[in-house]
């Protein structure tokens, strides 16, 4: 229970991707933009009405899949998702996605933990085997870039609420 604590209360991501930390007070979602390498997820957030909500919120984790990790999906899966009428399933998926506090990757435990996310009932496993961190079937690529209101952890594919542990 203590490490749990532990580790909700203490995520973020180092560097791998060629993430720079950001010289002035950026939030995730500015920092995710200024990369170049998540444009889907930034039109995404845009498009399920959470990229104000994640800008604002503090502090947060987010586990943020670049563009190559939304190519991993089915052909046609981000074109329906962005759609309107699949705004409340794009809106689960993106908040599967994130803590509800800043959690650094080397806080999290060796031993499997369910942490909740900001998707109402969701929890998702994470796990630190050495060095490496992975999130249900994911693994953290680039961890602890750091935002003003919380961390971001750069991983390689999306994560599915219900699809995983």
């Amino acid at each position: 229970m203590m490490i749990r604590r532990r580790f909700i209360v203490a995520m973020a991501l180092a560097s791998t991707l060629g993430l720079a930390s950001p010289a002035s007070a950026q939030n995730v979602v500015e920092v995710a933009a200024s990369t170049g390498q998540f444009d889907t997820l930034i039109a995404a957030a845009k498009a399920a009405g959470l990229a104000d909500d994640l800008a604002n919120a503090s502090p947060i984790t987010v586990f943020a899949p670049t563009d190559a990790a939304f190519a991993k999906l089915p052909r046609g899966t981000v074109k329906a998702l962005l759609k309107p009428e699949n705004r409340g399933q794009l809106r689960a998926i993106l908040s599967y996605h994130v803590l509800p506090a800043k959690v650094l990757a080397q806080d999290v435990p060796h031993k499997p933990t369910f942490v909740k996310t900001l998707n109402p009932n969701d929890t998702v496993r994470v796990v630190r085997r050495g060095k490496r961190v992975h999130v249900d079937r994911s693994r953290v690529i680039k961890a602890n870039v750091k935002a003003d209101n919380g961390v971001i952890h750069v991983i390689d594919r999306v994560l599915m609420p219900g699809k995983a542990h």
